[in-house]
């Protein structure tokens, strides 16, 4: 369990400054931690089960470790809210908090959570691509895996907003449901999942043997964010009153980009991020996929979507709006867990 106070100070810092660039993060060290351990196993023979014993081993030490602090904290003494004249509640109901534990959550919240960095990069991918091509494509290579040198101004807006609803997924809705089922402990394994992924979760000649098992934890970990994601994402969309632009797929009613999502979620490679791509590509009325280089060798991805209309600025405003209230529901539903009806403080 853990406060509400934490939930509230951890997103309202995320949504106001976003990860901060001046200060040591965790996921850092987490990239140190998956890269020391790579460069040593991924060799020789045995490498799947190299690769397994140390994704598996990782994200039971963060675990371990972000449980053990919190027990520790807790053994912290408690203030009363009373005493300092803070307490909303009669003087009958006393509340005692621990304020190092709020605190311990409230920054591991605001580590985890990626909603407003991104946003950022997306908007700086659309105004570098305003000034000119080469520009974008330097911009997006920040927040993609992909080869960007060849990307067109049309592939390089797709790649951005492509890796904004996934990153909604990922970065936001992934680590609050996990949040409330495993409390920051489960938040912060989380997040060392999602980094061994990203690092070596890939399926060329390098990680298909040593990151198979960190793509599977992944896929197993982010399999009911990912369908979350996109029920939230379709049902923020009817808030705007947006019909769609040329509505030739006729996907524009939340029935229909549910049906949308059914069909298309699955074109993509992965069993988890076609589902908030889908969501977004039904909203826009637009195309995503299609082929792609990464290190090197090109992978084939069916296209999620088939309306091949231009993207513009006002597609990613959209896009921004859609992630912000999907966000914001997120929150609200973590806030309203029937487990915060019984106590306000831990």
């Amino acid at each position: 369990m853990f406060s509400p106070l934490s939930l509230l100070i951890g997103w309202l810092l995320d949504f106001c400054l976003g990860d901060p660039r001046r200060l040591p993060h965790p996921i850092v060290w987490f990239g140190r931690m998956i890269a020391f351990g790579e460069r040593r196993l991924n060799r020789g023979r045995h490498r799947r089960a190299k690769g397994a014993a140390m994704a598996v081993g990782l994200i039971l030490f963060v675990f371990a470790l972000a449980s053990g602090i919190r027990y520790g904290l807790s053994l912290l003494p408690r203030i009363d809210m009373d005493s300092l004249g803070l307490s909303l509640l009669p003087a009958s109901v006393p509340i005692r908090v621990n304020p190092w534990l709020i605190l311990f959550d409230a920054v591991a919240i605001f580590y985890c959570l990626a909603g407003t960095t991104l946003i950022r990069e997306v908007h700086a991918v659309f105004l570098a691509l305003d000034r000119s091509l080469e520009e974008g494509r330097a911009q997006v290579s920040r927040i993609v895996g992909r080869d960007t040198s060849q990307l067109s101004a049309q592939e390089v807006r797709t790649a951005a907003l492509e890796t904004l609803a996934e990153n909604l997924s990922d970065g936001v809705i992934a680590p609050l449901f996990w949040l409330l089922l495993l409390g920051t402990p489960g938040m912060l394994a989380y997040k060392m999942v999602n980094t061994l992924d990203s690092m070596i979760g890939y399926r060329t000649d390098r990680y298909r043997d040593f990151g198979c098992w960190a793509a599977r934890l992944d896929d197993a970990a982010n399999y009911l964010p990912a369908r979350l994601t996109a029920l939230l994402m379709v049902i923020a969309s009817g808030f705007f009153g947006y019909s769609g632009l040329s509505g030739s797929s006729g996907y524009s009613g939340l029935p229909r980009r549910l049906a949308f999502v059914r069909r298309y979620a699955r074109c993509h490679a992965s069993p988890n991020s076609g589902y908030p791509e889908a969501a977004l590509a039904g909203i826009l009325d637009c195309r995503f996929g299609g082929p792609h280089l990464y290190f090197g060798q090109l992978f084939y991805k069916p296209y999620i979507g088939s309306n091949d209309r231009p993207l513009t600025t006002d597609d990613m405003l959209l896009a921004v709006r859609i992630n912000r209230t999907a966000e914001l529901m997120m929150v609200i539903l973590s806030l309203l867990d029937y487990r915060y009806l019984l106590t306000v403080f831990l």
